[in-house]
């Protein structure tokens, strides 16, 4: 396995971890949309462009969604 698969596979793992964990609170949500933008970095670089550009606006809408929770105060206990 060459080091962009692995990245690949480290941030589509890491995607489905935090969408999983994403009721426990804003920074799992935060979380999630670090690891789309991962994956989005890792469409553009292996050359499927349009994987790149759906994870781009899905990193985009986990952030407008982390922004209102954390206005919100949605924060529950546990982690």
């Amino acid at each position: 396995m060459d080091a962009l698969t692995l990245f690949g596979l480290f941030a589509v793992t890491a995607m489905l971890v935090f969408y999983a964990l994403e009721e426990r609170g804003p920074h799992f949500i935060f979380g999630f949309a670090a690891a789309c933008a991962l994956g989005s970095a890792y469409g553009f670089l292996q050359g499927a462009w349009p994987f790149g550009v759906v994870e781009a606006i899905w990193a985009g809408v986990a952030l407008r969604r982390w922004q209102r929770a954390k206005a919100a105060g949605q924060v529950r206990s546990g982690f």
